[in-house]
């Protein structure tokens, strides 16, 4: 994979964080379909329960979801989260990336944020990609593969 991560979203403070913020470090951002619902509130605070072992790793923590900002902000609020929360409202980075299509929920076919999460390294490169991953548990393997 050698795709570039290419983006320029609001955070939940309503600024604007872009790639070029995130240049010469490497970065984990896994997208989220939902904030203050269970899964990925889930998701959410296990990064954020091991965001000083990805720090001292060299990696940044990064969430999305297609949620406005202001909505990102109470979820980071409430949950103690240390990472920026960016807004993808019109879906087109998770377009870009393969997170936004078709999906599956209880039988039902829809189309939506597919949970995934994607790790760039610091010149901008899609390294390794974990689609339609589950809530829980995840945030073990990601730290397994990049921390061993």
């Amino acid at each position: 994979m050698t795709d570039k991560v290419s983006f320029k979203l609001p955070n939940q403070d309503d600024e604007t964080v872009s790639d070029a913020d995130l240049a010469g470090r490497k970065y984990v951002m896994f997208f989220y379909p939902r904030a203050m619902t269970p899964g990925c509130t889930t998701e959410s605070c296990d990064f954020r329960d091991s965001y000083d072992e990805f720090s001292a790793a060299g990696y940044a923590i990064v969430g999305v979801s297609p949620d406005r900002p202001s909505l990102n902000k109470k979820f980071q609020e409430k949950e103690g989260l240390n990472f920026d929360l960016l807004s993808d409202e019109d879906h087109a980075l998770a377009e870009s990336l393969g997170a936004w299509g078709d999906k599956k929920m209880y039988g039902k076919l829809s189309r939506g944020l597919i949970r995934s999460t994607f790790v760039v390294d610091e010149n901008g490169s899609l390294i390794e990609a974990y689609r339609n991953v589950r809530a829980k548990g995840h945030v073990a393997r990601v730290k397994e593969d990049l921390l061993g």
